[in-house]
Parts: structure tokens; C-alpha cells; sequence
């Protein structure tokens, strides 16, 4: 854990560590693409091969698919208690998704012309759902729901395979949420087996959810050959806090971000109070200890937490500007005013009783946010990520000979002949 006292300007350039933040390094993209490479090449043989030596699983592309009756047994396993939250949670993020849905619409500026956008679902579109420490129904939940409620038709889920099977209430939470076919496949060679598609696994349009670096790095080499949602990295955490905050809600609220696995998430405390953020410090510590910690979870205590004394609210909302986090909570007495002034942030979190954990689970927006200050020109998982949005013009008679002359003139400017020639024929000037 790092201390920084920041309210007389020094230290401020220590803050500059808190924004480079690498998703992955060269090296790790370029292992991606020998295994992209391998798989757009051999198909499911090279699947088979990469799901035994990353996963140790020996899985034949006939195993590939979750049958039906897999999602039916898991069902039974699964406690009535916990498949009700997760009925309520599906509910909630379908419901603010609904809100989200955009519309088609048409206007006429111009006699003789209309125009407009016409947005249809994506047909076929793939969820990664990472496996490792712990079955992600969350994540099922923030990314195959919000593509049911878009329309999209086909919704498949890939999650990495093992020795002792998925987990039923994975199985149960992607059949809640809409999932119509699902594949025991996991890192790059799952986003390989979607973006390019094999004998077994027919491709797919887009690529959402969340994973660690080696499938960050997938997608964004697949990009082009496939939509994605975006290139989110490690999770991250930033709490604003003043003297009305709650050290012990901030410290379980640093540790949440903590406690993902990759040994790179970031947890950043801004406080105004040099009390309150000594009092979080120390409770982070001793809650961490009550906690089951990893090597991961200890290399982000050493290394990834940062608990940084401000002068007053507008230098924090400006380090928050800067930093552009995934989630952004506003632990302070007036935490709406400060909301209005943040524009930056995957994810809002307002006042005392809005615990991160909250949206990750069943609050409603997708849980599947910008990281790594990408929040700048990214936008969390939404419903509109489904949609393929077309312009819609169209033009009468009368409108084009009123306007050709303008059309004419640019394309002689650029030099465009054939574009000139397109208009003028129409209209009796070729």
C-alpha cells in the first residue's frame, strides 16, 4: 500500500503512476497471435490442442457444447435461494436495459428528402465468461442478459472447461439470463473459436465480456474480423471520501477490487480527511487478514492500493478526471453535487449505501466497464452495443435536381468523375 499526502502539490508526481496502466505487455500479444494464427488455420483440432495445455482438460470438439440436459440437471443442484437472487438480478439489469434500446426514427429537413437511422440487433453474438477462481454468474447475468433484451437471436457463451465440470449455478444463471448455446471453451482460443468460427463453432458477430490479459489481447486482434465491446484490462476501484465517509466502508470497498485475481487491480482512495484515510489504511490491513488472500490478492496490497490525501473535493473530481476509473464511488456528505462534476467514470457509485459490489451483481447497468483510464472514450456494456445502426436517406426528384449543382461541385473539387457522373446523369447534365 502506498500513502501520499498530496494537498501542498508534493507527491502529485508520484500520481502519475496511478495512470500508466499497461492491459498487457508485447510480449503477451504477441504469444496471442501465434495461438490466433494457429487456430484461424486449423480449426478444432488446434482448439482441442490449446484447451489441454492451458485448461488441462482433453476435450474433444464433440464435447465442445453444453448440451441441453447439462443446463437441465444443473438446475437441480442449484439452492431455490440462490436461483431466485439470480431470477432478481436478470430482472434488473433486463429492466435498465430496456431503457437503453435505441430507436429508429426519420425526419425531413429538406422537401423532397428524408432521413434518418435505422437500428436492427445483431443476429449472432458471443459472451466470454472467464472460469479460473471462481464461476462468474455475475458476468453471465451483465452480458447475456443485455443481449437478450436487444433482440439478438443467437447469444452464445464460451467459459473455460475443467476436470469438474462447470459450475450448475453458471449453467443456471447463463440459461436465466438467455444463452441460447454455450461452449466449455475458455481464453484466447475460445475468442479465437468465435471471431473466426470452426467446423463445430459457428462464427459470430461480436465479442462482449470481460477477461484476463491474454483474452484482452484476443480481442483486440480480432477486432475487424469481429465487433468487441472494448479492451478492458485489471479492475480498478476509486473512492472519494471526506470526513462524513465510514473507514471501514472504504476499506471492504478497496478490498473488493482487490480480491479479483489477476495481481494487477488497482484500489485508489482520494480522501480530504487525513484521519479518515490513515483509520481506512489500517482497517484495509486488518480486514485483509480475515479475508482468503492469493498471491494475487497480496501483490495488489503491496503494490496496487493507494491511499492519496487531497486538499479538497475539486482536486479530487480532477485526479478522477485523470484517472478515469472503472468504478467511482463518492463517499462524501454532498455526493450528488459531486457527481454532476465527474465525467470520467465507467461507473458511478453516489453516497454512503452504494457499495461497488451493488452494480456488480444486481443493481442493473452491466457490470462490464472501461478500465485502465479508457472510461475517456469507452463506454460500459449497454443494450445499443447489440444494435447495427444504418443511416436512412432518400431523396425525390425535384430534391436532387435542387441540390445537384452542390453535389456536382464537390466532386469536381475532389476529382471524382464517376461520383460527378452518378448525379449529373440523373439529371440531364452528362
Amino acid at each position: 500500500m502506498k500513502f501520499l499526502d498530496v494537498r501542498n502539490g508534493a507527491g502529485r508526481g508520484q500520481l502519475e503512476k496511478l495512470f500508466q496502466r499497461k492491459v498487457y505487455t508485447q510480449e503477451i500479444e504477441d504469444s496471442v497471435a501465434k495461438i490466433l494464427n494457429e487456430i484461424r488455420k486449423n480449426g478444432d483440432s488446434a482448439v482441442s490442442k490449446f484447451a489441454g495445455k492451458f485448461d488441462h482438460v482433453r476435450i474433444k470438439p464433440a464435447d465442445f457444447k453444453i448440451k441441453d440436459s447439462e443446463f437441465d440437471m444443473a438446475e437441480k443442484f442449484v439452492p431455490s435461494s440462490l436461483q431466485k437472487h439470480i431470477r432478481f438480478a436478470v430482472k434488473n439489469v433486463k429492466q435498465f436495459a430496456m431503457r437503453q434500446i435505441p430507436k429508429s426514427w426519420i425526419f425531413s429537413p429538406r422537401k423532397g428528402v428524408t432521413m434518418g437511422e435505422k437500428f436492427t440487433p445483431m443476429d449472432r453474438v458471443g459472451v466470454y465468461i472467464p472460469g479460473g477462481a471462481a464461476p462468474l454468474v455475475s458476468t453471465a447475468i451483465h452480458t447475456a442478459a443485455v443481449a437478450k433484451i436487444a433482440g439478438v437471436k443467437e447469444i452464445v457463451a464460451v467459459t473455460p472447461p475443467s476436470k469438474a465440470g462447470i459450475n450448475p449455478a453458471l449453467l443456471f444463471a447463463m440459461k436465466t439470463a438467455g444463452v441460447t448455446e454455450a461452449y466449455r471453451l475458455g481464453g484466447v482460443y475460445a475468442i479465437a473459436a468465435l471471431a473466426y468460427g470452426t467446423k463445430t463453432v459457428k462464427r459470430v458477430e461480436k465479442i462482449v465480456g470481460p477477461g484476463n490479459a491474454y483474452v484482452t489481447a484476443a480481442k483486440k486482434l480480432v477486432y475487424g474480423t469481429t465487433g468487441i465491446d472494448m479492451a478492458a484490462g485489471p479492475s480498478e476501484i476509486m473512492i472519494i471520501a471526506d470526513s462524513t465517509a465510514d473507514p471501514s466502508f472504504i476499506a471492504a470497498d478497496l478490498l473488493s477490487q482487490a480480491e479479483h485475481g489477476s495481481g494487477y487491480e488497482q484500489a485508489v482512495l482520494l480522501s480530504t480527511d487525513i484521519k479518515i484515510a490513515k483509520i481506512a489504511a489500517d482497517e484495509v490491513i486488518n480486514r485483509a487478514r480475515d479475508l482468503k488472500m492469493s498471491e494475487s490478492f497480496k501483490n495488489v496490497l503491496s503494490k496496487g492500493i493507494f491511499v492519496v490525501v487531497v486538499k479538497d473535493l475539486e482536486s479530487a473530481a480532477e485526479i478522477a478526471g485523470q484517472y478515469a476509473p472503472e468504478h467511482l464511488e463518492i463517499l462524501c456528505k454532498n455526493p450528488d453535487n459531486l457527481a454532476k462534476k465527474l465525467s470520467s467514470a465507467g461507473a458511478i457509485f453516489i453516497g454512503h449505501w452504494t457499495p461497488e459490489a451493488a452494480g456488480d451483481y444486481v443493481a442493473g447497468p452491466s457490470h462490464v466497464l472501461p478500465t485502465g483510464s479508457t472510461a475517456r472514450f469507452f463506454s460500459g456494456l449497454s443494450a445499443e452495443h447489440f444494435f447495427r445502426r444504418s443511416s436512412i436517406i432518400k431523396y425525390s426528384e425535384s430534391a436532387l435536381r435542387r441540390e445537384a449543382s452542390a453535389i456536382i461541385a464537390i466532386a469536381d473539387t475532389e476529382g471524382l468523375r464517376a461520383h460527378k457522373l452518378s448525379v449529373a446523369v440523373r439529371c440531364g447534365r452528362a
